[in-house]
């Protein structure tokens, strides 16, 4: 949702970096990586661990201990640095590097590629090894990360949108057009991989097994009306619960979840009573509500950074502005009753436009500190959205060991920080000067030291 403007980004003194370091990622080394001297957040403790190694072989965390030994590994000397494992993003859509009428009626398909390529990598570069893709073209470029040819995070794909007729994924911005429905024309957002508008119980059903045949992790269901959307107005409400009952059967069947976009009381509770396990954005939602996620151990997935500025920063024009200053009134309830009734916090950003505004994803990290500790931030982009990631069951791309988490048998993704990010988080917001290694799947795409 969030369209800050490249202008406004510079002006608020943030890193608007195109990261010159992007391309540097190493030729792996067929040797393993000791890493020594390091303060280790795990992912999920209140303090920093000291005196332990961690060796890192064949892309895995093979042992976590004290005065490890390896004479094949090379030894990296963190001399204090804070290690942590790789961040992840639980909202992104990777392949959304413009606005979503350039990339779906104006663009050739060759430029969404070539630019999400380019988003993928500086992403990695922030320190962001892991990402739930929540709508999007994606399986492409996951193809190429995960063989070696891009650089870029793990992708937990959800591929096309299912939307109703004028919903939030509806974006043909004609008043009048041939509906495809009626006139056997091809959505060109369906043939570009972005959306499938479905009405109705055997269509939503049809719309989900074939998302599900690309190779999706999840599913993604428009629910509610939007601050962007071409049709729909904020209050509105998608899909009934029968709709909804069906995708999720359909998500179940094949051992993995359907997640929602929804903002509104009723299409919150719709999804709910339907069986979904993670709402997005949600901000209208109830103390009744919130309670009722709660009790159900769904997990709410909201931006902070999104409702911090104003919709001139936001990017918002036109009749995106009124929706946008609603959402943002209601966006402190929502964040203090989430907090207050313990909901599960995703870490997730939802950065859209073009591609310079992608170093706003690390300032939902400061973002968050007006309601969280760096601790719980730290483990919301860590082991909580890992934790939310396993829920995709066998559909998980990355079954080897867990994510989110240092220990003995998970991946080698692993961050050293110029600091100490229990007391200062914005080493994150600033990834450049923050972070002098990364490392994903034993490979190392950033030295600094």
């Amino acid at each position: 949702m969030l369209k800050l403007n490249r202008r406004a980004f510079v002006a608020g003194g943030a890193a608007a970096s195109v990261f010159p370091n992007a391309g540097r990622a190493q030729v792996p080394s067929t040797k393993g990586t000791l890493i020594r001297g390091a303060k280790i957040f795990d992912g999920t403790s209140e303090e920093l661990m000291t005196g332990l190694d961690v060796l890192v072989r064949d892309g895995m965390i093979a042992e976590v201990g004290e005065a490890l030994s390896d004479a094949d590994a090379t030894v990296v000397d963190a001399d204090g640095r804070t290690l942590t494992p790789g961040m992840s993003d639980a909202h992104v859509h990777i392949m959304w590097n413009d606005t979503i009428e350039n990339l779906i009626y104006a663009s050739p398909q060759e430029y969404t590629g070539a630019m999400a390529a380019q988003s993928a990598e500086r992403m990695l570069m922030r320190g962001f090894t892991t990402v739930r893709d929540m709508g999007g073209p994606s399986f492409g470029l996951k193809q190429a990360i995960d063989s070696g040819v891009v650089p870029g995070p793990r992708i937990l794909p959800s591929g096309f949108f299912i939307s109703q007729t004028s919903g939030h994924g509806d974006f043909d911005p004609r008043m009048n057009y041939l509906s495809p429905h009626f006139t056997n024309q091809i959505d060109p957002a369906y043939l570009r991989g972005w959306t499938i508008v479905a009405d109705g119980v055997p269509e939503v059903q049809k719309a989900a097994r074939e998302i599900l045949r690309y190779g999706a992790t999840q599913i993604k269901i428009m629910g509610s009306g939007s601050i962007t959307g071409a049709h729909d107005p904020l209050d509105v409400t998608e899909y009934t619960q029968e709709e909804l009952s069906a995708i999720v059967q359909a998500a179940k069947n094949w051992g993995t979840y359907a997640t929602i976009h929804a903002y509104t009381d009723m299409a919150i509770q719709n999804a709910i009573k339907a069986g979904v396990r993670s709402i997005e954005h949600g901000l209208f939602a109830s103390e009744e509500t919130m309670q009722m996620m709660k009790d159900a151990d769904i997990f709410f997935s909201t931006q902070f950074l999104s409702f911090s500025v104003g919709p001139e920063q936001a990017g918002m024009t036109g009749s995106s502005v009124p929706k946008y200053l609603e959402a943002q009134a209601g966006a402190t309830n929502g964040y203090e009753r989430s907090k207050a009734l313990g909901l599960k916090m995703a870490f997730g950003t939802d950065i859209l436009g073009t591609i310079d505004l992608g170093p706003f994803q690390s300032q939902e990290f400061v973002a968050r500190t007006a309601y969280y500790e760096p601790v719980d931030i730290l483990r919301q982009a860590t082991s909580l959205n890992a934790e939310l990631f396993e829920r995709s069951g066998r559909r998980h791309p990355y079954l080897d060991g867990p994510l989110g988490v240092i220990k003995e048998g998970a991946y080698g993704d692993l961050l050293l920080l110029n600091g100490n990010p229990l007391e200062d988080i914005s080493l994150l917001a600033e990834p450049e000067s923050g972070i002098s290694l990364i490392m994903k799947g034993g490979k190392i795409f950033k030295d600094e030291l």
